[in-house]
């Protein structure tokens, strides 16, 4: 039969085409279906600001596995795609954008222009990844492409916003936020990126009132010694006890500022009295709400000194360091400077340093939120992959604050917020109204500020699917089934979904969350471009395939842990991929006409025929749990190990006898068993590799449709052959030890020599007879003895390594023994003179205590490698003597 698939695996000339085939088959689409169980995965939406990274690349093959999974399992699938509109990371790239091409900044176009200009963007750019994410294979339902931003969503959001106004839960107050004086606006913690940098402890001595004595405390940023307005210590700490309820005088400001008591001071740290600026530092907001103490902001929005800095007023916040440390040490204040390496926190778009401040912003009342989440994940009801990870979860709960979520931004949702400019009544309302509320006046204002963006993402499972509106689509794939992320983000979104999906729908919005790890280069760093390390997933694609890069990133994958991305573990996918299409091509050459069901042949089935199809259905089980406990990568090495082990190198070879053979029989039911078994092994192998599996199926012989919609493979209890399977991992074991043996005495393929087989159990013997044919075309065995007696073994016949009988070669068949042992001598001086090399080595003192400890290491293992293989020469003299 003329085989239908090119010569060479070439991916580039099939992937694109098949994937065309499926958009155009419309097979990626989910619609309710009362007949069907649901299985829902909606994908954690990429930024529209970048392109496919290879993080992208592992959360979204993960996800299409299991999609692709349960498809073939029949459940009606839905893995439901979209993309975040990332407020401040797209702002940034858009104001970049303006100010290189209009050279203006957005204040100087306005809001409403800005905005075009972001919406331009996403239309233009925002559809890049899209497209890109297709390239991998991914089979989501496009027609559901959703949008954070879209009409949906953004109704979503709104009443989302409304209804936790409604019950008080949202608020609008003065609170310590996250600050990035470039950008201008609050940030959440995720977009805060803390970096080790070298600083100081500046040791300030705090006058004590109408005493000619000091407290002693320590800071990082003697700036904000502006806002202080108490000290504190631990109610128990014997060396201030005296002093609290005392003053001191703020030095500089000359203000004076209480000595209070709170056990939030570790008397242990530093002098044990901290400054508190409650203003300038969440720990201190804390301190200075529970003891009432007045907030005194020292920065403007840009985080120069403002009017309550007194004489530092409009400096820089780094300027008035510098020169009240200088002003410090003038007055003798200043006790001492100590170096120390700190983290810092960043804006992660602009890289600046982040200043924690007061600021009237919008929060979230977490606390009421927070129960219901944990309780969620301690009754099992949404469970970690791997279970590890609920800890994190936790222990971002359990230490809640409120969450500050408006942004002062301007691309993203608008808070729903309104002011009356006649009276000063505030509306938060799901649609903005005509007239005020209060006083009927016309002269209304939105509020200016966005909010976060995870404020959004926190309703992505159930917005996409239609909420607030109650739609088929959510009354039928809600709940989802996973959630597939990194763990870097439990507790930025995953916690925020949790308890959103709880709040409005009262059920949990993933029944599993499945988490991975980070992608590192080869030597376990994290991929950066200030490293230069990063790998392009597009790139890899281009040159190895899709599935190639698929199966690299599943590769010893287990949930949770890091991955590392080897330029090695390419090759070997695509080693892989081209085995399966060689064998393939063999196959279909091999093939003349229709080929038979297994059913009718199964009269005609030979062990090694029993054997390969037991196997198969041990493997299907075994992935198959695999895949329902998300071990993908254990599922993923059981078809390389059974495709590649036992079906290509063994059974394929095997089968040959057969399929070059007269016996037109035994040549139909070999072929029924590779087809069969070949076919099984593309439905496993598919969910991970789905282009060539695909492209192999259509080309075997019979009407198919697409593979991914085909049925996953169901176990054939009658087809598992326990004996069949011990009885090949004889003959195979026999196999093995012959080649070992004829590769350890350098014997062609070609010269072929006797098996003389010594007191064989009667089930042993028959085994070997019927596995003669595959002893003589694997392991070149001319012909196979059984003998009783060991007088009839030759004296120099070498001895077979092998379980349940004693086997042996004829030397002489094998090697021309005197020539063999003048080889053996040549190789035991070899080793004899490299031992006391190293002997020599290991023995000079000079070299053991100047030599780097790694080569003395090295030096060790060559000694014992050369030992064992000279141990293993002179094993073979004595055999041959």
């Amino acid at each position: 039969m003329e085989t239908t698939l090119q010569k060479n695996y070439d991916p580039k000339s099939f992937e694109k085409k098949i994937y065309e085939d499926w958009m155009e088959k419309d097979l990626f689409k989910a619609t309710p279906n009362s007949g069907k169980e649901p299985f829902c995965i909606v994908l954690p939406p990429p930024n529209i600001t970048g392109q496919l990274h290879l993080g992208h690349a592992l959360d979204q093959t993960l996800q299409d596995i299991l999609t692709r999974y349960k498809r073939m399992r029949g459940y009606e699938t839905l893995w439901l795609p979209g993309t975040d509109h990332a407020s401040i990371a797209t702002e940034v790239k858009v104001v970049d954008k303006i100010k290189q091409e209009q050279g203006l900044d957005k204040n100087e176009i306005g809001r409403e222009k800005f905005l075009e200009e972001a919406w331009n963007w996403r239309d233009n750019y925002g559809r890049r990844i899209v497209e890109q994410m297709k390239q991998l294979g991914n089979s989501c339902d496009w027609s559901r492409e959703r949008f954070t931003m879209d009409e949906g969503c953004n109704k979503a959001v709104k009443e989302f916003f409304v209804r936790l106004y409604e019950k008080g839960l949202i608020y609008r107050g003065n609170r310590i936020i996250n600050w990035c004086p470039d950008c201008k606006t609050s940030l959440s913690d995720i977009e805060v990126e803390h970096e080790e940098k070298s600083g100081k402890f500046w040791h300030v001595n705090y006058p004590i009132k109408d005493e000619d004595i000091y407290i002693e405390i320590a800071t990082t940023r003697p700036e904000t010694i502006l806002g202080d307005t108490a000290v504190a210590v631990h109610p128990e700490d014997e060396r201030y006890k005296h002093l609290i309820g005392k003053t001191v005088i703020l030095p500089l400001l000359n203000r004076e500022i209480p000595i209070i008591a709170d056990e939030y001071v570790d008397p242990e740290f530093g002098t044990g009295a901290v400054k508190i600026t409650p203003s300038h530092d969440p720990n201190d907001f804390e301190v200075g709400t529970r003891h009432q103490l007045p907030q005194i902001r020292v920065m403007n929005d840009d985080a120069s000194i403002n009017e309550n800095g007194g004489p530092y007023c409009g400096m820089s916040r780094y300027d008035a360091r510098h020169q009240m440390v200088k002003d410090l040490e003038k007055l003798g204040l200043l006790v001492s400077v100590k170096e120390r390496v700190h983290n810092v926190g960043q804006c992660y778009r602009c890289s600046t340093a982040v200043e924690p401040i007061t600021s009237e912003q919008w929060f979230l009342h977490m606390e009421p939120l927070a129960k219901p989440a944990i309780d969620a994940v301690k009754n099992n009801d949404t469970k970690f992959i791997p279970e590890r990870f609920s800890k994190i979860y936790f222990h971002w709960l359990e230490n809640i604050r409120d969450w500050c979520v408006s942004r002062q931004l301007w691309w993203g949702h608008r808070i729903p917020a309104y002011y009356c400019q006649d009276c000063g009544e505030m509306m938060v309302l799901r649609e903005a109204p005509e007239v005020c509320t209060q006083c009927k006046g016309d002269h209304i204002v939105q509020d200016e500020d966005v909010l976060d963006t995870w404020f959004s993402s926190a309703l992505w499972p159930f917005s996409t699917l239609g909420w607030p509106d109650k739609t088929p689509e959510l009354d039928y794939f809600y709940p989802t089934n996973v959630l597939v992320t990194g763990y870097d983000i439990i507790f930025f979104w995953v916690v925020r979904m949790v308890f959103s999906g709880l709040e409005v729908c009262d059920d949990i919005p993933f029944e599993h969350v499945l988490v991975h790890g980070l992608v590192r280069d080869a030597e376990g760093r994290k991929m950066s471009k200030s490293l230069g390390n990063g790998v392009d997933p597009l790139e890899v694609i281009e040159e190895y395939g899709a599935d190639a890069l698929r199966f690299t990133l599943v590769q010893g994958n287990s949930p949770g842990n890091d991955l590392r991305f080897h330029e090695e573990r390419l090759e070997a996918s695509r080693n892989f991929a081209n085995k399966l299409w060689n064998a393939t091509r063999f196959l279909l050459m091999n093939l003349d006409g229709e080929v038979a069901t297994l059913s009718q042949k199964e009269q005609g089935l030979t062990f090694e025929d029993r054997w390969i199809l037991s196997r198969l259905q041990r493997v299907e089980q075994e992935i198959t749990s695999n895949l329902d406990k998300f071990e993908l990568g254990l599922a993923q090495q059981k078809i390389v190990d059974f495709t590649w082990n036992e079906y290509c190198d063994w059974y394929i070879e095997m089968s040959k006898t057969r399929l070059y053979s007269e016996n037109e029989e035994a040549k139909h039911t070999a072929q029924a068993v590779l087809v069969e078994v070949l076919e099984n092994i593309l439905k496993l192998l598919h969910p991970f590799m789905p282009f060539i599996t695909e492209e192999i199926w259509q080309s075997l012989p019979g009407e198919r449709g697409n593979i991914m919609i085909s049925p996953w493979p169901v176990t054939k209890n009658q087809w598992i052959n326990p004996k069949a399977e011990e009885e090949m991992d004889q003959l195979v074991q026999a196999i093995k030890s012959i080649r070992n043996i004829r590769s350890d005495m350098n014997v062609p393929a070609s010269k072929k020599a006797a098996l003389m087989v010594l007191n064989a159990r009667p089930e042993l013997k028959s085994l070997l007879e019927r596995g003669t044919p595959y002893l003589m075309s694997l392991a070149s065995v001319s012909n196979v003895m059984f003998f009783e007696d060991e007088n009839k073994i030759p004296n120099q016949a070498v001895s077979v390594p092998f379980a349940g009988a004693e086997m042996f070669i004829p030397l002489e068949e094998l090697v021309d023994i005197q020539k063999e042992l003048q080889r053996l001598e040549k190789e035991k001086e070899k080793y004899q003179g490299e031992i006391k090399r190293v002997q020599g080595k290991l023995s000079n003192k000079g070299f053991i205590e100047k030599a780097p400890a790694k080569l003395v290491e090295e030096e060790k293992q060559k000694q014992v490698k050369f030992e064992e293989m000279l141990q293993n020469l002179e094993k073979r003299i004595k055999e041959l003597q």
